[in-house]
């Protein structure tokens, strides 16, 4: 049954730490989802669904924010906004 109540703290305490295990993982493998596949399965099953996708989306955020400090580009400010 899917709870739509707040995950308690020892919930939330398993979500990130599967979230950290899962992401030092793909540190490790240059992001290879597919040798992860098991701490993906485990992040997932111990987030709730909302989490998962804001996680995905916040990792690739700040991969993109490491890249772009690591090679000092910044885009044009002329390129108005996307």
């Amino acid at each position: 049954a899917a709870k739509m109540s707040a995950p308690t703290m020892e919930e939330r305490k398993a979500c990130w730490g599967a979230r950290d295990e899962f992401w030092q993982c793909l540190d490790s493998h240059a992001d290879d989802a597919s040798k992860c596949e098991k701490l993906r399965l485990a992040f997932e099953s111990r987030c709730p669904q909302q989490w998962v996708k804001y996680f995905d989306k916040r990792r690739d955020f700040l991969k993109y924010k490491r890249e772009l400090e690591a090679e000092g580009y910044r885009p044009p400010e002329a390129t108005g906004k996307s």
